[in-house]
């Protein structure tokens, strides 16, 4: 069999609420979650022995489990004579930065996976929960709504393309970053009458999206802030970037992204963020 690939798109949350703290320990969500054009790339070859290799410039900086290799096993593990083989990871984001990178190049090993075993009966968003909370709705790799812990997804096929700068501060952030941010949030226990919010839209325009998004934000950007001050000086340099319409913090962070009217208006920004701060990560891109 020939090798495939698959890019595992960065997914940048465009709001982020948090509605309280479930009796089952975990928190109950509710997010619109955006892709960008840009990411890791995945290369499956079906015919060498299972095994993953990690190059790009951000490789050398994953800790712990692998989830590529996670995603692997649980699939193997869940199919018959399921075929496997050598996963190359092209590691372009960067790591633990709000952007699920783990959790998407783990849903896309999937989606390659599922291409090399059309006829093998596995339910592969069951696998997808069972890797992380981030990994279904990468999975999909689309525009989406997102609620419960991320088990529950609702496609947005319309929402209309945003363009947006992406930044990282590229600081070193704790291992278990998600867990101390909510922590640090202290979100009250559900309440009894809780309902669980509508996906919004659909929207008729880029500008109509904008408006929406004005009125939201991401509840986990002020503990985030806490735990990775630097978070704030990222947000004043997209603010302040000609054209930045929008700026916020993406999951749990450090990452933070703004939004432009237009592509031009966007690379201007990221080349002016890019001379100002040289040891960021930044890119210009499009997310949808």
């Amino acid at each position: 069999m020939t090798r495939l690939s698959e890019i595992a798109r960065a997914k940048v949350n465009l709001t982020l609420g948090v509605r309280g703290r479930r009796p089952d320990g975990w928190h109950e969500l509710e997010s619109l979650v955006a892709f960008a054009d840009l990411g890791d790339w995945l290369t499956l070859d079906p015919a060498s022995d299972e095994h993953v290799s990690m190059t790009g410039p951000f490789a050398p900086t994953i800790a712990g489990a692998n989830l590529v290799a996670v995603a692997m096993a649980r699939a193997r593990e869940s199919g018959r004579d399921m075929a496997t083989g050598h996963v190359t990871l092209d590691k372009r984001l960067p790591v633990a930065a709000g952007l699920g990178g783990g959790s998407a190049d783990a849903a896309a090993v999937l989606r390659l996976l599922r291409r090399v075993n059309p006829y093998v009966d596995v339910d592969w968003l069951a696998i997808a929960a069972k890797i992380g909370a981030d990994v279904p709705v990468c999975f999909g790799n689309r525009a989406a709504f997102m609620t419960g812990t991320g088990d529950r997804i609702a496609p947005c096929d319309a929402l209309p393309p945003l363009h947006a700068v992406l930044v990282n501060p590229l600081v070193a952030v704790p291992a278990d970053k998600t867990a101390q941010v909510f922590r640090r949030l202290a979100a009250r226990p559900l309440a009894e009458e809780f309902a669980q919010g509508a996906a919004p839209g659909p929207f008729a325009s880029a500008a109509q999206l904008l408006g929406y998004l004005t009125g939201q934000g991401n509840d986990l950007e002020a503990p985030a802030r806490t735990l990775v001050p630097v978070i704030a000086d990222v947000i004043a340099a997209l603010s302040r970037s000609a054209g930045c319409r929008l700026s916020r913090m993406s999951g749990g962070g450090p990452t933070c992204f703004g939004i432009y009217d237009t592509a031009e208006d966007a690379v201007a920004a990221a080349l002016a963020i890019a001379r100002e701060r040289s040891t960021w990560w930044v890119a210009a891109t499009r997310l949808g």
